[in-house]
């Protein structure tokens, strides 16, 4: 089964056991390291997730998945939080982070750089504007939308 199929499944799985525990779906991750699979889910919510949160959530996407079998080989299930640099994959994750310092990988380089680290001012049909550091000063930058490869929380050092 293709990758992206699988995540689809398990997303289409997860989406209401998260909402019944009331924590977001963050990110659903499937691949292959050394000769093993993991099946990574990765939820929050106001105030971060607990040990229990994932406990709970964990145990009912097992279940819902032992009945749907959408993954044909053996895996391990892994539920957690994102961390300190969740990933920013949907508009509501940017609007959300609006004021807070993020990492912006790009497809093409923009002024010369295919990565920028600042302050996310706005983010809309646009793009994601960024106040960056350069040396002694700030400047901003428009990182159109289409440009963007990943984007994630990033810790201010």
């Amino acid at each position: 089964m293709a990758k992206e199929r699988v995540t689809d499944i398990v997303e289409r799985i997860a989406l209401p056991i998260a909402a019944s525990e009331n924590v977001e779906l963050v990110d659903i991750e499937y691949k292959k390291e050394g000769a093993d699979w993991y099946l990574r889910v990765f939820i929050d919510k106001q105030g971060g997730v607990d040990i229990d949160d994932c406990s709970r959530v964990s145990e009912q996407l097992s279940d819902q998945l032992d009945i749907v079998d959408p993954i044909p080989n053996a895996y391990f299930l892994e539920v957690s939080s994102p961390g300190a640099e969740r990933p920013l994959k949907k508009p509501a994750d940017f609007s959300r982070v609006i004021g807070e310092y993020v990492h912006v990988s790009l497809y093409e380089p923009l002024e010369g750089q295919k990565a920028f680290e600042g302050v996310l001012r706005n983010y809309d049909e646009s793009g994601a504007l960024l106040e960056v550091r350069v040396k002694t000063r700030t400047k901003q930058v428009l990182v159109p939308l289409e440009k963007i490869a990943h984007a994630r929380l990033a810790v201010d050092l």
